[in-house]
């Protein structure tokens, strides 16, 4: 529903418009490549993370004991968010800039989501795996499931069915449509571990299939289990490895079980898998359009859950 702007020419939303996932990201693409590499016994999620990447510990003794698990679950004492852009003008500046980013509490004491957390760990899966996260992805996820409109740096054929996510007149100064909204992400060339897949909603109903099928045919069940169970420490966290559970209240609203796992992005996106259900909700919006001051999503959100499901209730309630 909509249009890609409030202008009245401007282009209706359809089913093959092609949005950026901001965060969304973060299980679609980069959590799911660690489940693979953990299944194939190259991610020990108990390792310190200067084990892979060693420049992260170089300026403070206590990121030494910083693991995988931690970075996966926003446990690790990272900040929330740095606009790391405004002084790094390339992809190594800017990866050296997160590496040396100041802890923000003692690790393991509480959770705080952090991009800066899944920029460093995009990097350590590159490395574990040898290969960029996009060509990664590409091969072992999007691929198998058929999600043929889902990628990093969507080829300029594509601008035209992605609506426009910001018109940014402080950083890059132009309309930002058809390139990742994130800046950070941006500065890493797009490729990046908290940001810059483009999809659609039925690709993402694909994905969400396969997580309704216990992570089948690109993952084994346990895998699954293991990584959207909420994790046990720090008390009273949401979090489970790279995805979130239902908290409360919920952004996935008042419906969703506790067994339920599903991410949200930045831009105005997100995704909400309940097993129990078997239901999938992909909710894709450019809320970040022309500006981020908008935030009325955090309303819309769970209301338009609630909705879906009574609608389903109610229509199960008729055919009996």
């Amino acid at each position: 529903m909509g249009r890609f702007t409030y202008e009245p020419q401007s282009p209706q939303v359809s089913a093959a418009s092609i949005f950026d996932l901001a965060s969304v990201t973060k299980v679609v693409a980069t959590t799911t490549m660690a489940m693979i590499l953990y299944e194939h016994g190259l991610l020990d999620l108990e390792a310190p993370v200067v084990a892979i990447v060693p420049e992260f510990g170089a300026l403070d003794p206590r990121r030494r004991e910083i693991t995988f698990h931690q970075l996966l679950a926003h446990s690790s004492g990272l900040p929330a968010y740095e606009k790391l852009f405004l002084r790094a003008r390339s992809r190594d500046e800017l990866l050296q800039a997160a590496f040396a980013a100041p802890l923000a509490s003692e690790p393991g004491s509480r959770s705080e989501y952090s991009d800066i957390g899944f920029i460093i760990f995009g990097v350590a899966l590159e490395r574990v795996a040898d290969e960029p996260l996009d060509r990664f992805c590409q091969r072992e996820i999007f691929g198998p499931l058929g999600m043929t409109q889902s990628t990093f740096n969507p080829p300029s054929s594509w601008r035209a069915a992605i609506p426009p996510t910001a018109n940014d007149q402080t950083f890059r100064h132009r309309i930002i449509q058809g390139e990742v909204q994130d800046e950070n992400a941006s500065v890493l060339g797009g490729v990046a571990g908290h940001a810059g897949v483009f999809s659609t909603a039925r690709d993402l109903a694909l994905f969400a299939h396969a997580m309704l099928n216990r992570g089948r045919p690109v993952l084994r069940p346990e895998t699954l289990a293991l990584f959207t169970r909420r994790d046990a420490v720090p008390a009273g966290t949401s979090r489970a490895l790279g995805w979130d559970t239902p908290s409360a209240p919920s952004q996935a609203g008042q419906y969703f079980s506790p067994a339920s796992f599903g991410h949200l992005g930045y831009t105005g996106t997100s995704l909400w898998i309940d097993p129990g259900r078997q239901l999938s909700v992909t909710l894709l919006t450019n809320r970040t359009w022309p500006d981020c001051a908008n935030h009325a999503i955090k309303t819309v959100r769970p209301q338009f859950h609630d909705a879906v499901v009574e609608a389903l209730e109610a229509q199960s309630a008729t055919e009996r």
